[in-house]
């Protein structure tokens, strides 16, 4: 078989642009462990379309479109919940793009959204498709790529924590390759040679590659030296020091989630919708994480003295009720994402006992503040998962309303706490508001209702910052009256310490997206699987009542308290004097095989469920990314038959001379798409001779002859126009049979 000179170069071309894109990819392997990309799947996938779509070369208006396509589709399936293309979603796109430019513009780059990152970097891919077709089949500067991508190696091996010991091998066995074949290309245009057949081809070939083998293992096995230099990274970090980097601040706009400085709050944020954990629950609660007891004017602080235990599983001990209270016996299960980064645990009101999924880890219980910190081998770590008992609190309605005053000593101190400025309008404003109560639950529910009806709006972008003597809650309950959790979270606990109600301030999540219901886990129980992202981020109030403990109020305008409170209609024993129930019935610490059967039924549940878009939603977008990509591969596999056809008609109801010119260039296009791709030395009239002869006609000959009257007389017409039309459909035909 002979290979054609065009088809020569088409794999010439094909193998030096997959050298290119192996190369590529060894730049993006050590993202994963640089940042905090997690999976660079997705990415490698959408870089080899965008390798593709540039090595057809088809025309921009059709590359581009398909591309963005191709870019929103990931973006939308990896951060947006919200229906493709909905208003909603646009709203969203808009406010990610508004946060992080102004991000940019603040020079505060550590503070990019996650979404913005990956939308910046999918666009490098999609430009870096271009630059490398560019850099290594039309300049042919290969070398300085290999080069560049051995620095990028090595750096990246010498001050991160990347190995690049298989990627410096990986990198010389492609190098090879890419050299080799162009330097033999580059031979055999220069002596015009053209390749007969398979045995031609394997006798270049087969030296080839033994030579790379040869010298790959010859590379690997021969002694190497030590470290000839001193490791520079300790002396650059005692040079530099530590760095830190500023977020946006309270005056601009911040990106939700769980964060630790609560000193200074207000000011916008745009939603942040990447996953935390995922839980199995029998219905969906807060997730508490800590309380704090300090109001400065201007946020919350903790001044509670430290009280740390250690807790290696079994019982946590912060329950923040009574016995007094009646509770049924459920469980829970969590798991925690690659993306999150809470190295605290996250547990529902009534948490017991608990076991973790991973061995080695402990859990540091500080009761005063109500939060537990994950560590291994002494250090705060991210914990991948726990199953947990819970004593789910239901409180009564008459009970709560004759608990009376008598609060401890200790609890006054603490928690009825504020600011000696604290403007009298606010006292005001509360003893207004429970003037008519009698009791302390009903003067709580007075003061929790009056957000939602007394004209506050829940809002995230026009959200004021306290001034240097402006007080956040008096500012949120006579100016502006617009904010969201933590505005209205701080300022019923003011309100109730006002009127010497003892209250505390509460952070963690919401229950998160319902995933699916009645899932069946291990245990053979029915759980309902919910997902919970940084969006879920919440705040909200605890109340003491004396002989009942701390009970939680929600007073965000558009929120649900989900705490279970009740009318006792009849005399019940309470579920706490019934005997202690059994251990967690689960394996023991760190079962590998358990935690496996509860990964796989959460990543059903993601599957299986309608919203669950980052299972389902991913495989349909990533379905509908092939499907564009096979109609982009048949368009081009079958473009001159179409662009043909098109041509034809066109040609026929345009006879102009610059149509006829465009007809005969297109002609020469199908003609080198064939196989017979004129030579730089040949003229029009040789040319169209070695046409004629290879398809046994004449045609091509009179097309070249009137071809070349329009192109130097400048001849705007001819009578002839009507049988050179047939002539070149002739010739078209004949080509692509």
């Amino acid at each position: 078989m002979t290979l054609s000179r065009s088809q020569q170069q088409y794999y010439y071309q094909l193998v030096l642009y997959l050298c290119g894109f192996l190369l590529f990819w060894e730049w993006m392997r050590p993202l994963e462990k640089v940042t905090d990309t997690h999976n660079l799947t997705i990415f490698v996938i959408y870089a080899a379309f965008c390798f593709f779509i540039s090595f057809l070369q088809v025309n921009w208006w059709f590359s581009m479109p398909i591309k963005f396509l191709g870019l929103v589709f990931i973006l939308d399936g990896l951060f947006l919940y919200e229906g493709l293309f909905s208003k909603e979603w646009f709203i969203i796109v808009y406010q990610q793009f508004a946060y992080n430019f102004e991000v940019i513009l603040a020079q505060s780059w550590g503070e990019m959204t996650g979404f913005f990152r990956s939308f910046l970097f999918l666009v490098l891919l999609w430009l870096m498709s271009y630059l490398l077709y560019f850099w290594f089949v039309v300049a042919k500067r290969i070398f300085l790529f290999v080069l560049m991508t051995f620095i990028v190696i090595t750096v990246m091996d010498t001050f991160t924590e990347y190995n690049g010991q298989w990627a410096i091998v990986r990198t010389f066995l492609i190098a090879l390759v890419a050299l080799g074949v162009s330097s033999f290309f580059k031979e055999m245009e220069k002596e015009q040679i053209t390749l007969l057949g398979m045995n031609r081809l394997r006798r270049w070939v087969i030296p080839m590659t033994g030579l790379i083998l040869l010298s790959t293992v010859v590379g690997y096995a021969v002694p190497k030296p030590g470290p000839q230099w001193a490791d520079p990274v300790p002396y650059l970090e005692s040079a530099v020091g530590g760095s830190g980097g500023t977020g946006v601040g309270g005056k601009g706009i911040q990106k939700i989630g769980y964060g630790e400085d609560d000193s200074e709050l207000g000011g916008a944020f745009i939603q942040d919708e990447t996953p935390v954990f995922q839980a199995a629950a029998k219905q969906e609660r807060y997730w508490r994480v800590e309380t704090k007891n300090f109001y400065t004017g201007k946020g919350w602080e903790n001044t509670l003295e430290e009280d740390i235990r250690q807790v290696n599983g079994g019982d946590l001990g912060i329950r923040t009720f009574t016995d007094e209270v009646e509770t049924e016996e459920q469980f829970t299960i969590v798991n925690f994402t690659n993306e999150a980064a809470l190295k605290k645990m996250v547990y529902p009101y009534g948490a017991d006992k608990v076991i973790a999924y991973a061995e080695g880890f402990q859990f540091y219980v500080n009761q005063p503040k109500g939060e537990v910190e994950t560590r291994l081998n002494g250090n705060a770590e991210q914990i991948p998962g726990y199953r947990m008992r819970i004593d789910v609190p239901s409180y009564e309605y008459d009970q709560l309303r004759e608990a009376g005053e008598e609060d401890p000593e200790e609890i006054r101190t603490t928690y009825l706490q504020l600011p000696d400025n604290l403007p009298n309008r606010v006292r005001n404003l509360s003893r207004q508001i429970i003037k008519d109560e009698d009791n302390r639950y009903d003067a709580v529910k007075a003061i929790e209702d009056y957000f939602s009806s007394s004209g506050f709006e829940y809002n995230t972008k026009d959200v004021a910052v306290p001034g240097e003597n402006d007080d956040y809650v008096d500012q949120f309950l006579f100016e502006t009256q617009k904010g969201y959790c933590d505005n209205f979270s701080t300022s019923m606990v003011v309100m109730l310490r006002s009127v010497g109600i003892p209250a505390r301030w509460v952070k963690g999540f919401t229950g998160g997206e319902l995933q699916q219901s009645d899932a069946e886990l291990d245990d053979g129980e029915s759980y309902n699987l919910y997902q919970v992202t940084n969006g879920n981020a919440h705040s909200w109030v605890e109340v003491h009542f004396p002989g009942i403990g701390w009970v939680p109020f929600e007073p965000t305008k558009g929120f649900s308290n989900p705490t279970d409170f009740y009318v006792d209609t009849e005399e019940s024993g309470n579920s706490t004097e019934e005997e202690d129930s059994e251990d967690i019935p689960a394996p023991e610490v760190g079962n590998p095989q358990q935690q496996m059967e509860i990964e796989e039924n959460f990543n059903e549940g993601k599957s299986g469920a309608g919203t669950a878009r980052n299972g389902g939603n991913f495989w349909k977008y990533a379905l509908i990314a092939l499907a564009v990509a096979g109609m982009a591969i048949a368009l081009y596999i079958t473009r001159f038959r179409w662009m043909s056809a098109y041509m034809r008609r066109k040609y026929k109801h345009m006879g102009d001379a610059e149509t006829y010119q465009k007809a005969y260039q297109y002609l020469l296009k199908v003609l080198a798409h064939k196989g017979m791709k004129r030579r730089s030395d040949q003229t029009l009239r040789e040319y169209a001779r070695d046409v004629d002869m290879r398809l046994q006609m004449n045609d091509m000959k009179i097309l070249t002859y009137h071809y070349e009257r329009i192109l130097y007389r400048n001849e705007q017409q001819s009578n002839q126009w009507d049988k050179v039309t047939e002539l070149w459909e002739n010739l078209i035909n004949r080509a692509l049979s």
